[in-house]
């Protein structure tokens, strides 16, 4: 066994911050889309942009779980 495989779980609803920010300003991303690429859009203007999974587990520093902020106290 060479090394432990591992996929971040992203889900469709998680917004994930990227470290660097888009020309808009925007550092926050919603996932539109899952699969061997990602489509993002930008929650500041909404632009579209698809990224392949290993860019976006390099370049994502924070995801806030669509399941988190569905919970109710």
């Amino acid at each position: 066994m060479a090394g432990v495989f591992f996929l971040y779980p992203f889900e469709k609803g998680d917004v994930v911050t990227l470290r660097k920010a888009h020309p808009c300003g925007g550092k926050t991303w919603d996932i539109q889309r899952v699969g061997a690429d990602v489509a993002l859009v930008c929650k500041t203007c909404g632009h579209m942009m698809i990224l392949t999974r290993r860019i976006l587990e390099k370049s994502c520093v924070r995801v806030d779980s669509s399941k988190d902020r569905n919970k109710t106290v």
